[in-house]
């Protein structure tokens, strides 16, 4: 009996990108029998300079993956979910969702400080207009003094802004640090109630071409439903604000327990300024088990109440 080809997971080259590829093609392996080796493609946001609200942000790490699926090049593609523009290409099918890793943002300052013992006027990198508003409007309303400073580059550089002393602090993603093994440079973990992730942050998105149907429904098997769910819902919400990846828009779907019951999910949305000094926050919960459909509406139908409030005019230009 003849073995099967090697499967090719096309990955972005970075070493998150490939830390976290590397755990899908271990699973993958497990699961199929077969061997899989990673193919590095790098893609326009890897190469711009640019600060992702420029250059757009939506697609920007995921289009050249895709246009790799699509030539064939490769079987099977790993995204960060929350790079993936809420459209889905019919070409192409997100074949599995696998269990979220913490979705918080934290915080990683100087001299071990968390964010409430940072000085006045310390200067804090974040690539993001999202992390900018929420931060701004928590000193904002807290009556402390910071100053929010644009920053791009991989993890290992964006610490060292802090190391080096031209920052007093970055905000990353949790899951980011946790997968490349550097946990231990966190200085706090900062509260949802803070800070709302981005939609689909700390989730991975596994991608094939529609036509791989017997690849998709292995793959399937690494899907987790709630993550799903989850983030069907925080995605349908982006969508509906009409906002792309690099929009100040932050969402999270989680569990809510009565006792040792889950008796709801929640969902909860935030779109601001930039500075800060306007955010609309709502939030809304629906009933559990939750379907896509469900999920859907429920991102829907927060995001009717948050335009309603006035979010899209928070929103400045909006990516589409």
């Amino acid at each position: 009996m003849t073995e099967k080809p090697a499967l090719r997971l096309g990955t972005r080259r970075s070493k998150l990108a490939m830390a976290q590829s590397g755990q899908v093609a271990d699973a993958v392996r497990q699961l199929t029998g077969r061997q899989v080796e990673l193919v590095e493609i790098t893609t326009y946001g890897d190469v711009s300079r640019e600060h992702l609200a420029q250059i757009g942000g939506t697609g920007v790490f995921v289009t050249a993956l895709r246009d790799a699926l699509l030539r064939g090049e490769v079987d099977f593609a790993v995204h960060s979910l929350k790079d993936l523009p809420t459209a889905q290409p019919d070409e192409l099918t997100l074949a599995a969702v696998p269990p979220r890793e913490d979705p918080r943002d934290v915080l990683v300052a100087r001299d071990g400080l968390r964010f409430e013992q940072l000085p006045a006027g310390a200067r804090i990198g974040t690539g993001s207009p999202r992390r900018a508003a929420q931060l701004n409007g928590y000193a904002l309303a807290h009556g402390m003094r910071i100053e929010t400073v644009p920053i791009r580059g991989n993890i290992d550089t964006r610490v060292g802004y802090v190391t080096q002393g031209e920052l007093d602090a970055v905000v990353l993603a949790a899951a980011g640090l946790n997968r490349i093994g550097r946990s231990a440079d966190i200085t706090e973990l900062l509260s949802t109630e803070t800070v709302l992730p981005a939609p689909g942050q700390g989730a991975l998105a596994i991608e094939c071409a529609a036509t791989s149907t017997e690849l998709a429904a292995a793959l399937a098997e690494l899907d987790d439903p709630f993550t799903r769910a989850a983030v069907t819902a925080e995605r349908a919400l982006l969508a509906a604000l009409e906002a792309g990846c690099s929009a100040p828009v932050g969402a999270l779907a989680d569990l809510l327990a009565d006792g040792q019951a889950v008796t709801e999910m929640r969902l909860r949305g935030v779109v601001g300024t930039t500075d800060g000094t306007e955010l609309v926050q709502l939030s809304t919960t629906g009933p559990v088990p939750v379907t896509p459909d469900q999920a859907e509406a429920l991102g829907r139908g927060l995001a009717a109440e948050m335009l309603a409030k006035g979010a899209a005019g928070l929103m400045g230009e909006r990516a589409r």
